[in-house]
C-alpha cells in the first residue's frame, strides 16, 4: 500500500483519519468527503487499551501499540496508508469559557477585512495561562450589542462583537498523548476536546439551539457538555466512569476484572426488576487452582453494587451541570453516550436522578458507519470525523494573518509549535 498523505484529493475529494484513544480501547476510523462534504467510511479498526488510566497515558507502549493496532487494521480495510490523524483528548481536566470582544466598524458595511481584525482582538482577548487552548471557535456575531447574525458580512453597525468559546486543558496530558501518538509513526494533525466531538455526532440543530446537556460515560472519564443558543457553551470532565464501575463489582464478588466486565457487560442494569431478585448469576472464582467454587449471587446484588457507583457519578454530574449553568426551564434535555450508556436502563435511572428528559445518543452523519462502531461508545470517533470535515475556523491555532500573507497556518504546524514552547 502506498503511504498516502490526507488532505486535499482528485474529484474535490479528501480522506481524513481520527483516533479516539480511550482508557478501554483505542479506535479508528479512515473516511473519505467528497464535494458534498458528507463523511463516507472506508476503513475502521479497534483494540483493547491499557495505556491509559481515567483517560490520562500512564504507559507509552501499551497506548502505542494500541494505537498502532487499531489504525493498522483501518488501513488495511481503506487500502492506504496515512501519516496525519485527527485526536480524541478527555483528560486534562477540560476547561470552557466564553472570550468576547468588539471593534469599531463606525456605521460603515463590514468587510471581510473587518472580520480578519475582530478574530485578531478576539484572540487577543483569549487568556489561558498556563493551560493549552484546544479549541477557540467563534461563535456568535452581534452587531451593536443587538441580536447575533450568523454572517456579518455586508451588513451595517457602529459595533461589531464576536463571542468565542474557548477549551482548553493542562499542558502535560497533551503533550503526554502527542508523544504516544508519535511514537506510533503518526502525524497529530490536531487534538479535539472528546465532548465536541460526541455533540457534533449525536445532537441536532434544535437541541442545541433550546439548550441541552450531553453526558458522555467514559471508561475513565465521564464528560459533560452544554449547549445553548446554538452553541457549546460550556465543557466539565469527572474522572470516574465505567471502568470503576467494574473494578467494584471485582471488588464487592472476589472475581477477576475481566470476568466482572464481562458480566456488567451482560447481566448489569441501573434499574433492578422484581425478577433481578429470583435470578442468580454465577460468579467464577478468582483463581485457577482448583481449590474454589464458583459462586451464585441474584441479580439484584450486581445491580446494587452498579448503582452505588452511578449515584456518585450522577451526583457529581448534578454539580457540574449547576457549575455550567444548566438550570431552569431550557435545560430539560440530556443525551447519554459513551460505553457506559449501553447498560441497561440507564436513561430511566438518570431522567428520575436529574429530573430530565433523558435519551440515548447514537453516532449519525456519516455513510458506511459498521454496525460494531454504531452504538453510543463510537460517539467521539463519529464526532471526530465530522470535525475533520467541517473545517471549523479556529482563531488560536489559525490566527488571522495579513491578506498579503498566507490564508491559513497548518493544524500540524500550529499544533507542532505550540508544543515546541512549552
Amino acid at each position: 500500500m502506498a503511504k498516502l498523505p490526507l488532505g486535499p484529493a482528485r474529484n474535490n475529494e479528501r480522506t481524513v483519519a481520527v483516533l479516539d484513544i480511550g482508557s478501554s480501547k483505542v479506535a479508528a476510523l479512515i473516511a473519505r468527503i467528497g464535494a458534498d462534504g458528507v463523511p463516507v467510511v472506508i476503513g475502521t479498526g479497534q483494540k483493547p487499551c491499557t495505556g491509559l488510566k481515567h483517560g490520562l497515558v500512564s504507559s507509552f507502549e501499551r497506548t502505542e501499540t494500541a494505537v498502532r493496532g487499531a489504525m493498522d487494521q483501518a488501513e488495511r480495510a481503506a487500502g492506504m496508508q496515512v501519516e496525519f490523524v485527527h485526536a480524541s483528548i478527555s483528560a486534562g481536566n477540560l476547561q470552557s469559557t466564553v472570550a468576547s470582544t468588539e471593534i469599531d466598524i463606525a456605521g460603515a458595511s463590514i468587510t471581510p477585512a473587518d472580520m480578519e481584525t475582530l478574530r485578531t482582538a478576539g484572540r487577543a482577548a483569549i487568556q489561558p495561562g498556563n493551560r493549552t487552548v484546544v479549541h477557540a471557535q467563534p461563535a456568535l456575531y452581534a452587531l451593536d450589542g443587538a441580536a447575533a447574525v450568523e454572517s456579518p458580512v455586508g451588513f451595517h453597525a457602529d459595533r461589531l462583537g464576536m463571542d468565542v468559546h474557548v477549551v482548553t486543558a493542562e499542558t502535560p496530558p497533551l503533550k503526554n498523548l502527542d508523544r504516544a501518538i508519535k511514537n506510533a509513526h503518526l502525524g497529530l494533525r490536531t487534538l479535539v476536546a472528546a465532548p465536541l466531538a460526541a455533540s457534533l455526532a449525536t445532537l441536532d440543530a434544535e437541541e442545541r439551539l433550546l439548550g441541552v446537556a450531553l453526558i458522555e460515560i467514559g471508561a475513565g472519564v465521564t464528560t459533560v457538555a452544554v449547549h445553548s443558543g446554538g452553541m457549546l457553551v460550556g465543557v466539565a470532565t469527572i474522572p470516574m466512569g465505567g471502568s470503576d464501575i467494574t473494578a467494584d463489582i471485582a471488588a464487592a464478588f472476589s472475581i477477576r476484572i475481566v470476568d466482572a466486565e464481562r458480566i456488567k457487560t451482560l447481566e448489569g442494569a441501573a434499574i433492578a426488576m422484581a425478577k433481578d431478585m429470583s435470578e442468580t448469576i454465577e460468579l467464577p472464582p478468582i483463581n485457577d487452582e482448583g481449590m474454589s467454587e464458583a459462586t451464585r449471587v441474584p441479580r439484584a446484588q450486581i445491580i446494587a453494587v452498579i448503582r452505588q457507583r452511578l449515584d456518585m457519578i450522577f451526583g457529581l454530574v448534578e454539580q457540574q451541570l449547576a457549575t455550567l449553568g444548566f438550570t431552569g426551564p431550557r435545560a430539560r434535555q440530556v443525551v447519554l453516550t459513551g460505553g457506559g450508556a449501553e447498560l441497561r436502563a440507564i436513561a430511566d435511572f438518570a431522567q428520575g436522578l436529574l429530573g430530565r428528559n433523558v435519551r440515548i445518543g447514537r453516532p449519525g452523519g456519516l455513510v458506511g458507519l459498521p454496525q460494531a462502531q454504531s452504538s453510543p461508545a463510537f460517539a467521539t470517533l463519529a464526532g471526530l470525523v465530522l470535525f475533520a470535515a467541517a473545517e471549523e475556523p479556529d482563531i488560536w491555532h489559525n490566527p488571522p494573518t495579513s491578506r498579503d500573507g498566507p490564508r491559513r497556518t497548518g493544524l500540524l504546524s500550529a499544533w507542532d509549535r505550540l508544543f515546541k514552547e512549552f
